[in-house]
């Protein structure tokens, strides 16, 4: 059977729109990422896609352990405990996938895609579980599942459309990083403002 490339992409073309968008999802949900691309790559004849993560084994493992994480994800406390397991693994992932998207290019560029990956998603992954931690001073869990959920929506979507337009889901995964980074910030500060307030009130109560 004759492969069709759906993807823009070839050997001449330069993979790092596609390497620095998989690294900031990857350090939302790389578990997502993962079982995204497999399928794009294995059912939409996406050639840019590794067909190491194309595998039976690959999308089984990443899919178990995407439905663990939608959950815990979903639950306030649990997520920040989640994401400090998670600190080593996405950026892992994410370097991982760099590496393998690379493909057969020179070595200096393979450490150069992995590094790229590795980074975005460490970057990614401390707003991320930042913000979590200020969310979850909210005593209501209604925030978390939302935030949650859009999450999940922002990793597919600029996943499924990097693979065909790599400059756009950078874009897009850059504008969503610079206002994660903005929210944690103003988040912290009202933390930091309430937390204030509060031991105010109990000193005067003294």
């Amino acid at each position: 059977m004759t492969r069709v490339a759906l993807s823009p992409y070839s050997d001449a073309v330069d993979l790092m729109p596609l390497v620095a968008t998989s690294g900031w999802a990857s350090g939302i949900n790389a578990y997502a990422v993962i079982v995204v691309m497999g399928l794009l790559g294995r059912f939409a004849d996406v050639d840019v896609v590794p067909e190491s993560l194309q595998s039976n084994t690959v999308l089984a493992i990443a899919g178990a352990m995407f439905a663990v994480e939608f959950i815990t994800d979903k639950i306030p406390y649990v997520d920040s405990a989640w994401d400090g397991l998670s600190t080593l693994v996405r950026p892992t992932i994410g370097a991982m996938l760099g590496f393998l998207v690379a493909g057969d290019a020179e070595s200096v560029n393979q450490a150069l895609y992995a590094a790229t990956g590795g980074g975005a998603a460490l970057a990614s992954h401390l707003v991320k579980a930042g913000n979590r931690l200020a969310i979850n001073a909210s005593p209501e869990p209604f925030t978390n599942i939302g935030v949650s959920l859009g999450e999940d929506v922002a990793v597919v979507g600029v996943i499924a459309l990097a693979v065909y337009q790599p400059w756009l889901a950078l874009a897009i995964a850059s504008f969503f990083f610079l206002v994660g980074l903005a929210l944690m910030i103003v988040l912290f500060s009202l933390v930091r403002r309430g937390w204030r307030r509060w031991r105010a009130r109990q000193a005067a109560r003294a």
